[in-house]
């Protein structure tokens, strides 16, 4: 008799605690965020993303450690190496699609990439899958004078590629044959 009486009480308990807080209405929430609010919260979210010259630090990295997968005949790593080059260019231009260049006159990245994969980046994609190691480092060099054009487009000829003497990253073996992990 006693367990069914506090039973009775904790059930009597917890519907009013339930049915008391369904009661309450919250305040209307505004349809709209003011647009100062807006602007500063899509300054803070820009300010996350990387700048474009950080994205292209990656692509350099990228690009470096395809030329010696290449050398090295290591056709999965270079294939790799190259579709991150790819995915990081794409990246590097949805950040800035368009860049005014020193007369303030529009440079459309976008096309310049585009042209650059159909051409550049398709051609390595050929040598790799060819396992070609001279067509690949012919197209790699060619390549280069190609990203150079882009820097020159973008006002930026200071930034002059050259084959890398060391790859960008000292952890990775390029080795096809090397036995995993050491």
């Amino acid at each position: 008799m006693i367990r069914a009486r506090v039973t009775l009480a904790v059930f009597s308990f917890v519907l009013v605690t339930v049915l008391s807080g369904c009661e309450q209405t919250s305040p209307p929430a505004s349809s709209q965020t003011p647009p100062e609010n807006l602007a500063a919260r899509v300054k803070a979210l820009e300010d996350l993303i990387p700048s474009q010259s950080h994205m292209m630090a990656d692509v350099g990295d990228h690009f470096s450690n395809l030329w010696f997968a290449g050398r090295a005949e290591n056709w999965p790593l270079a294939d790799f190496y190259l579709g991150e080059t790819k995915s990081h260019l794409r990246w590097a231009v949805r950040r800035i699609p368009i860049r005014k260049d020193n007369q303030g006159r529009d440079v459309n990245l976008g096309n310049i990439l585009e042209a650059f994969e159909n051409s550049q980046l398709i051609q390595l994609k050929g040598t790799i899958d060819g396992k070609d190691k001279a067509g690949f480092e012919k197209v790699y060099k060619e390549s280069l004078t190609v990203c150079y054009s882009c820097h020159k487009a973008a006002d930026k000829p200071y930034l002059r590629p050259q084959i890398p003497t060391e790859p960008a990253s000292h952890i990775m073996n390029f080795d096809p044959k090397a036995n995993w992990p050491l």
